[in-house]
């Protein structure tokens, strides 16, 4: 216990004045930590760098398919060069081999003397004429008819034409077939053989 005295070496306080304050000692400050000291360092963000090195690869490997695809048509375009032959002006000019000769129908009086015409006729229904063909085979060999037939009015003009025709007859053999007009012809009509066509059935 002091007893109300100050401790030696200290000054007694001196009380305050009226309508003066107290004087207060001052706080004792604690000592400032250097700016960044014991502060985490900020990370660098690596989310730029990434997408750029993605974008540069992007571009590397569309640059480098590029350049692939055109090495690979210049190739293919060289072999099919290379493999398309050269015709020369003479292999061009070289005929095909000649197909067989077909063979020659035989037309004129020679063939007509094999035809004869019979029961000349004009239908009383349809106005259309109609004649037999008698086709003989006066050959060797058989032989392949067909006959052309005009009907014709009284003044000559062909009003209607018709056709008969008959294979590979051996021969001497004979065929009677119906050579239909098509188209009306007055009563009087004639019909006379304007073609024979006869081809060896060979075979």
């Amino acid at each position: 216990m002091s007893n109300g005295y100050p401790p030696p070496g200290q000054q007694p306080q001196q009380p305050p004045q009226w309508g003066q304050q107290p004087q207060q000692q001052p706080y004792q400050q604690w000592p400032q930590q250097a700016p960044g000291w014991g502060a985490p360092m900020p990370r660098k963000s690596s989310t730029g760098l990434i997408v750029t090195l993605s974008v540069v690869g992007g571009l590397v490997a569309l640059v480098l398919i590029g350049v692939l695809v055109a090495v690979a048509g210049r190739i293919a375009d060289s072999s099919a060069k290379r493999k398309t032959p050269m015709v020369s002006s003479s292999e061009s000019s070289t005929p095909a081999e000649s197909a067989p000769a077909e063979e020659q129908a035989t037309e004129g009086k020679d063939a007509e003397a094999d035809v004869a015409l019979s029961g000349c006729k004009v239908d009383s229904l349809t106005e259309w004429p109609s004649v037999v063909v008698k086709i003989t085979n006066g050959t060797d060999e058989a032989s392949t008819y067909i006959v052309s037939v005009e009907f014709v009015d009284a003044s000559g003009t062909r009003v209607a034409e018709g056709v008969a025709s008959a294979s590979a007859l051996a021969p001497g053999q004979v065929a009677k077939q119906k050579a239909q007009g098509v188209g009306k012809a007055p009563a009087g009509t004639k019909c006379k053989v304007s073609n024979v066509s006869r081809f060896p059935s060979g075979g």
